[in-house]
């Protein structure tokens, strides 16, 4: 008999599920007018965001975690992410090169692990993968806000190139402790 989903993997579904309601909130004004439409976007963004750190609490703690969840939560904090960085370049409010970098990042870490499965070997998140993604939801989160002061400009600016250099670190650091996984024939 099968299981049904744990409240974890519901939970990680409920980020996947979130993850079109935010583009369609963030690029179409038709339903709700600009800026609200934003605020609907930044609220469906922090809440999925809270949703990631919740199902990985409530997996740990309740002992939950499932090959489903190893599997489903990786892949919908970069469709999260990668959807709300793609939305930014649509908008103007983020340079293409910098979402280039961002986004290669997890194409070449996703390619590492599954050379890797194959050959029997998990590579975890380090805390530089883990920096990287807070730091970039808060960036993305600070994106959203409709606030205009130079200050919060400014802010937003240092999130953003402070991501970039965490994706470069965490993708290095990923390359040199997991470059034998290549290696091996």
């Amino acid at each position: 008999m099968k299981q049904p989903l744990n409240i974890a993997n519901r939970l990680t579904l409920l980020r996947v599920l979130m993850v079109p309601l935010y583009v369609y909130f963030y690029l179409d004004s038709h339903l709700i007018p600009a800026p609200y439409n934003q605020i609907v976007a930044l609220v469906i963004f922090v809440v999925a965001c809270f949703t990631d750190y919740l199902d990985g609490h409530l997996a740990r703690a309740r002992h939950l975690v499932s090959n489903f969840g190893k599997f489903m939560d990786p892949l919908a904090d970069k469709l999260l992410i990668c959807s709300a960085l793609i939305c930014f370049v649509e908008s103007g409010e983020m340079a293409a090169w910098v979402v280039v970098i961002l986004i290669g990042r997890e194409f070449i870490i996703s390619g590492f692990r599954l050379v890797a499965a194959t050959e029997g070997v998990v590579i975890a998140a380090d805390i530089w993968g883990k920096s990287k993604t807070v730091v970039q939801m808060i960036a993305v989160i600070m994106l959203l806000v409709p606030y205009e002061a130079q200050w919060f400009y400014v802010m937003q600016q240092v999130m953003v190139y402070a991501s970039v250099v965490l994706t470069v670190i965490s993708v290095v650091n990923y390359m040199k402790n997991n470059w034998q996984v290549l290696q091996s024939q």
